[in-house]
Order: C-alpha cells, then structure tokens, then sequence
C-alpha cells in the first residue's frame, strides 16, 4: 500500500475482553453470558471480527494460568459460534495450548501480543493453519511503563516485526496468514506512541497487513487530560482514522457503532468521484 492510501476495506476488531482487570471494562463481562452477550451486540453493532482475551495485558497485570484463561474465553468463543456461526472469532493469547484449544472451538484469528516468541506458540500456530498477528512489545505488562526507552522506536519496532515475520515465513506459516502490530502503548511513552502513528506506513510497507489498537489507551488519555478510559472516545476514533489513512487494516476498538459510522463517513469522501 504506497503512501498514504487508505486500505480500501478496513476491518473493525471488537474487543471482547473476559478478565476482572483490563484497564477499560475489567470484569464487566467476566461472566460467560455477559461476555457472549457483549461479544453478540459489538457484531450486531458492525464488528468484522470478535477478540476474546481471557488474560489482561494493561500495563500492571499480572499472568493468569493456562487453565484458568481456557476456563474463561472457551465458553463464550463456542457461545459465540452457536449464535452466530459465521462470525469471525479472534482469540487475544500468548499461550500455545491456548491458542490450539481455542482454534478448536471456533476461533479463526490468533492475535499474540508477544509475537509467537512464548514456547510452544510459534508452532501451535503453524498448525493451527490461521491468520496471526505479531505485536511488539518493550517488557512484560507488569513493567513494561515504568520507563519505556528505545534510541529509534521507528527502527526497533520495524526491524523487530519484521524479524518476527521472517521467522514466521521460515517455520512454514505463509505470508497471508501474517499481520502487524506496532503495539501502541506496550511499553512505549506518549512520544514513542505518536511517532509509531506517524509513521504507520512504514510499517504497512514492509509488506504484511496491519492491525492497530489504539482504543481508549492512556496516551490519549494523557493528551486530552482524561485519566477515565471510558470516556476517551473521540480521542480514539481520531487515532483509530488516522490508522486506518495511513495503512491500517484492522482496527481493534472498544466503541464499533461509533467507529463504523466515523469509518462509513471518511470512506465515502475517499471513494466519491471528481
């Protein structure tokens, strides 16, 4: 995608998020029926794809066991599937048997935070046989705020995603099934955050299809004087047009009717003639 050109169809990812602590709706919907229910009116609402995450990866969180994730996204992924069986399923997990379960339930999406680096992960996806995206990331959530650093963010992130990619190509995963995140706000400051935006194409540019979560985080927060993540939504649907104008495919966010019609809009005055 050469310049500034918008993808033709941006896909919009609604967050399901299954945890009691996830910066923005922890616990809202922990229980499974919450959690379907929610999943079922982000679709309704206009979600291209559903990311069910069982383990939160604010900045703070800690791990949750492999159990007790399976215990908490397998049920509303196969509730989902019943409802609604053409619905495009995304599992948000690090862990390979995880991942592996949760392909089995339905899920037809891996989005890994930690790129497939986690054991086991690389390969589990190879056999799962479906799209992957590989985000980078600076620590682990527990620390990785205390104080980001990085002499060229733009160059580290480039050149660690396409690492990544590479090592996806050679374990026999093909390109089609790879996507890129630049991993807004993991262990990054604002600076770093906005130069990543900036400079989105050139991520796009190294070939593979990108996916941008900048819904409701904290430097938007930290920009506009809003320390409540919930009442951060013009903020990120500005983020989340300005992604998706300069090349990204995806956009994962909490708000999907609001960003759907800001989405709508924008495409409609790209596509008009004259």
């Amino acid at each position: 995608m050469p310049g500034n050109q918008p993808s033709p169809a941006c896909q919009i990812m609604g967050v399901v998020n299954v945890t009691p602590d996830s910066f923005s709706d922890g616990g809202r919907f922990l229980q499974p029926a919450a959690a379907v229910e929610h999943a079922l009116g982000l679709w309704q609402a206009g979600a291209d794809m559903l990311d069910v995450g069982g383990e939160s990866t604010r900045p703070g969180a800690e791990p949750v066991s492999v159990s007790e994730e399976l215990e908490r996204v397998i049920p509303v992924i196969e509730g989902i599937r019943q409802a609604v069986p053409d619905a495009v399923i995304s599992v948000d997990t690090s862990k390979a048997e995880v991942m592996q379960v949760a392909v089995e339930a339905g899920a037809r999406f891996i989005n890994d935070v930690n790129a497939l680096q986690s054991p086991g992960a690389l390969q589990a996806a190879v056999e799962a046989d479906v799209p992957v995206c590989l985000m980078h990331k600076q620590g682990d959530p527990a620390t990785m705020q205390r104080n980001p650093r990085y002499k060229d963010v733009l160059h580290e992130v480039l050149s660690f995603l396409q690492d990544r990619a590479d090592n996806c190509l050679a374990a026999g995963i093909c390109p089609e099934h790879i996507y890129l995140d630049p991993g807004i706000g993991f262990g990054k400051n604002v600076q770093h955050n906005l130069v990543l935006l900036k400079n989105l194409n050139s991520i796009r540019a190294l070939g593979y299809p990108v996916l941008l979560g900048v819904s409701r985080k904290s430097f938007i927060g930290e920009i506009v004087q809003q320390p409540e993540a919930d009442k951060r939504l013009y903020g990120s649907i500005a983020a989340a047009m300005w992604g998706w104008l300069h090349g990204a495919d995806i956009v994962r966010v909490h708000d999907v009717a609001e960003t759907r019609q800001a989405l709508q809009v924008l495409t409609a005055i790209a596509q008009a003639s004259g």
